[in-house]
């Protein structure tokens, strides 16, 4: 009788893993004390309840959609497109959700009209097609490969 196989042993980080760690520790570092010591005019309380906010919609609303689209995802699109559709739809979320309170008009002012000046709706439709007109070609060049390497 073989014993089962032992899972492999953690691998130890490297350098450029501890500078990285470093350099993101730095950047965090940095912004809490910019957040502290302008606190009249940043209001860390409210920072804080964003950021914890924030936290709790992800954990209970984003990753389960994540995970269930992603689910979807595999069982619908076909293997030789999934990479690509799956890459498209991740860009044009992040895309989407950066431009949320541009689209929307938050922080706008009838008084200023210099204050988000543009038609951010039309601009995330133009984005978001030259997204997936990328993704479109990148399967077309697959596909072609794909065919190619067949014959």
């Amino acid at each position: 009788m073989t014993a089962p196989p032992q899972p492999p042993a953690p691998r130890e980080h490297g350098k450029l893993f501890w500078a990285g760690a470093a350099a993101g520790w730095a950047v965090m570092a940095t912004g809490v004390v910019g957040l502290l010591s302008e606190s009249a005019k940043t209001k860390p309380a409210n920072a804080v309840r964003w950021v914890l906010g924030a936290a709790v919609a992800h954990d209970l609303l984003v990753a389960p959609a994540v995970i269930l689209f992603g689910v979807l995802v595999a069982r619908v699109v076909p293997a030789v497109a999934r990479g690509i559709v799956q890459s498209a739809l991740v860009v044009s979320a992040m895309v989407a959700l950066f431009s949320y309170p541009f689209v929307r008009g938050f922080g706008r002012l009838a008084s200023n009209p210099s204050i988000l000046p543009r038609n951010y709706a039309s601009g995330l439709a133009v984005v978001l097609a030259a997204i997936w007109a990328v993704a479109a070609a990148a399967l077309a060049v697959r596909l072609r490969r794909t065919r190619v390497k067949r014959t």
